[in-house]
């Protein structure tokens, strides 16, 4: 009963509704609702707001919380370890990828899959700020994101590949045919960059900020697809990580010009707790990320390596 009411909790911060927890739970919501208050009696500590709805935890029900997170996952753990000497690893791998590598990120999770093909794979796009707090609170057992200009706490890295820019613009723009671009004459074009709050943008501010270069999109929107979109309809440009670009496949409408002056160079990681034991399925990914091909400095030279 006791595992089951810490999977209650955490179902319960989660949903943050009393009958899709349960439902995510497999049980009824009087059943939930009863599991919950017996631990509180069991504690002697109030964890749940009462209310007709759910209000939220109390200070004390934070704290138990914490610990309800951490032995869900370490008994998840111990449920995929005790399966993986006997036969093929399970579970659910749980990964969140910043925007900019979410077309980058299914080569290595395929990769993943194949050799585990038992382990459901669940992709979720993040932010950075995000993919730190599920890890934090165990609830990803991996990120993909940035490894550098901004900081990541508590947390093992192996590094993917390195980001760089392209300016993209339409097939029929006078640019077009140019096979490199500085980022002064891209800062000239009327922008459409992703929103300030993305930490993609950020970088993109930070470069043209260093270079004496003022940020001034016309267009801000918080997808890809919406950058795709208005540079389509133009008369609007972008600046996108080149990894962005490739994945979009086949666009001859477009054209994506590598941008230099500065040539600037992001490493994109794959992030993971700083906890033992690891999940079986996080270490399972961190190996296979580790023995990914890499040139004799032990780096990825670019996204086409994964």
């Amino acid at each position: 009963m006791f595992v089951r009411q810490m999977h209650y909790l955490v179902a319960l911060s989660r949903e943050k509704h009393f009958g899709r927890a349960a439902e995510a739970c497999n049980v009824s919501q009087p059943t939930l609702s009863a599991g919950i208050r017996k631990l509180e009696q069991e504690l002697g500590l109030p964890i749940v707001v009462r209310g007709h709805r759910f209000l939220g935890f109390t200070v004390e029900g934070e704290r138990v919380l914490g610990w309800a997170r951490q032995i869900a996952a370490d008994y998840e753990s111990l449920r995929q370890e005790r399966t993986e000497p006997g036969g093929q690893l399970s579970g659910t791998l749980r990964v969140g990828a910043i925007p900019s590598t979410t077309a980058a990120a299914p080569a290595l999770l395929a990769r993943f899959h194949d050799r585990h093909p038992d382990v459901k794979v669940q992709m979720l796009t993040l932010s950075s700020v995000a993919i730190q707090r599920g890890l934090d609170q165990l609830e990803l057992d991996a990120g993909i994101t940035y490894l550098e200009n901004e900081p990541l706490n508590r947390v093992r890295r192996v590094e993917l590949y390195v980001e760089r820019y392209v300016f993209v613009t339409r097939r029929d723009d006078p640019l077009a045919r140019r096979r490199t671009l500085c980022w002064a004459e891209a800062a000239a074009r009327p922008l459409c960059l992703l929103t300030a709050d993305m930490q993609n943008r950020r970088i993109i501010d930070q470069v043209m900020g260093d270079a004496g270069l003022a940020v001034q999109p016309a267009i801000e929107t918080s997808s890809f697809m919406g950058v795709w979109s208005f540079v389509r309809r133009g008369p609007w440009t972008s600046i996108v990580p080149e990894a962005s670009w490739r994945g979009l496949g086949e666009s001859p409408d477009l054209v994506g010009i590598p941008l230099v002056d500065p040539v600037h160079a992001q490493p994109i990681g794959l992030v993971l707790s700083d906890r033992e034991p690891l999940s079986p399925v996080a270490g399972a990914l961190m190996k296979l990320a580790r023995a990914l091909p890499r040139d004799p400095e032990g780096s990825l030279m670019s996204i086409e390596t994964i």
